[in-house]
C-alpha cells in the first residue's frame, strides 16, 4: 500500500486546497466505497446512487474551494453529512422518507431486519434486478465492463482505472455513459425500475 494512504485525511485536504487535484482522488479512493454503500442503502437504486454520490462530490469540491470546510480531522462524518443531506432532499422531491439509525452510518443489519422488506416487496425487488440485468446486456461492451466491476465486484474507479489499463476519468465516464445509455433504455422500454 502507498505510504499517501497512512497520511490522514486532513493532511489532503489541505493539500487539494492549496491546489494539488491529486489530494481529492485520494480521498475519494480512501473513501468511496463507504459512501456509496450508505448512499445505496437508503434508495436502493444504483442510478440515483451514483447521482447522489457525484452530486456528493461535486458539493464536497465547492465547499473545499470555497474554504468552507474547517472540521479538521473530521472528513469523512463531513461527507456523509452532506451524502445525507442530499438523500433527504431526493425523498423529499419524491415525498418519501428514508429510515436512518441515529448515527447515520450505513448498517447492512439494519437493511436485513428491515420489516418493511416483506415477501412482496422481496418479489418486486427481485424483478426490478432481473430487468436490470437485461438491460446492461445491451450496453457496449465497455460499458458493461466498468458496471460489473463498480456494482457486483464493488471495485474503486481506481482499481477499474488499473484491471482495464485506462485513466480513472475514461473509467468515470465509461460509467457515466453507461448510467445514461441505461436510463434511456429504461424510458425507451417502458421499465418500472422502483418499489413503489
Amino acid at each position: 500500500m502507498p505510504k499517501t494512504f497512512e497520511k490522514p485525511d486532513s493532511f489532503f485536504v489541505k493539500k487539494y486546497i492549496a491546489g494539488d487535484e491529486y489530494s481529492l482522488e485520494v480521498l475519494i479512493n480512501r473513501h468511496e466505497q463507504r459512501i456509496f454503500n450508505f448512499i445505496y442503502s437508503k434508495v436502493f437504486d444504483y442510478d440515483i446512487t451514483n447521482d447522489i454520490f457525484q452530486e456528493t462530490f461535486i458539493k464536497v469540491i465547492r465547499n473545499l474551494k470555497l474554504k468552507k470546510y474547517n472540521e479538521e480531522g473530521k472528513f469523512l462524518p463531513w461527507v456523509m453529512r452532506i451524502a445525507h443531506n442530499l438523500i433527504i432532499d431526493h425523498f423529499r422531491k419524491n415525498k418519501r422518507m428514508p429510515k436512518f439509525d441515529n448515527s447515520g452510518e450505513f448498517d447492512i443489519f439494519s437493511v436485513i431486519e428491515d420489516g418493511s422488506l416483506n415477501k412482496e416487496a422481496e418479489i418486486i425487488k427481485e424483478q426490478i434486478e432481473s430487468s436490470l440485468v437485461n438491460l446492461i446486456k445491451e450496453l457496449p461492451e465497455d460499458q458493461i465492463q466498468v458496471l460489473e466491476m463498480r456494482i457486483y465486484k464493488e471495485m474503486s474507479f481506481k482499481e477499474i482505472a488499473e484491471q482495464t489499463d485506462v485513466s480513472i476519468n475514461t473509467a468515470l465516464g465509461r460509467m457515466r455513459y453507461a448510467l445514461i445509455n441505461l436510463r434511456k433504455l429504461v424510458d425507451e422500454k417502458n421499465i418500472i425500475l422502483t418499489k413503489e
